[in-house]
């Protein structure tokens, strides 16, 4: 009886004297990394491959479909838009803020900005479907 009062004892002392060299398991900070959307035809690879797969459709996507408006265009208005949007947990864009330049300017950014495909994968944070935040500049200069 007494070898296993011993080892219960020695086990006690141990955990307890662990713990204290452990510190306050509550001050901890847990920091989970965003996981991109999946973009159509991006879904090979690992996430690295995705996120730059991502970027590349997105730049595609947007050099492709620009349009400059042909009123502002001949009256050379030229100017910087942002637009902040996001991809939901769906996996749909939604236009969340556009400012800068004209009016017209504006709606042709987010024009383009919305003919973005749905997403294959919404983005993803700690295994749960997560609406990711964007922001992306459009420059209208006319070159004349």
């Amino acid at each position: 009886m007494k070898p296993i009062l011993i080892i219960f004892f020695a086990l006690l002392s141990t955990s307890v004297f662990a713990q204290e060299d452990w510190g306050k398991v509550d001050k901890n900070v847990l920091t989970l990394k965003e996981i991109a959307p999946i973009w159509p035809g991006c879904e090979k690879g690992s996430a690295n491959e995705r996120d730059n797969c991502f970027n590349s459709q997105l730049a595609n996507h947007i050099a492709k479909n620009f349009k400059y408006p042909a009123k502002e265009y001949r009256n050379k208005v030229e100017g910087k838009v942002i637009v902040d949007f996001i991809i939901n947990e769906e996996g749909m864009v939604e236009v969340r803020d556009v400012s800068g330049g004209t009016p017209a300017l504006q709606a042709e950014a987010k024009r383009n900005i919305l003919a973005i495909p749905k997403m294959v994968k919404p983005g993803m944070m700690g295994g749960k479907p997560r609406t990711i935040k964007y922001k992306v500049p459009f420059n209208f200069k006319t070159g004349k």
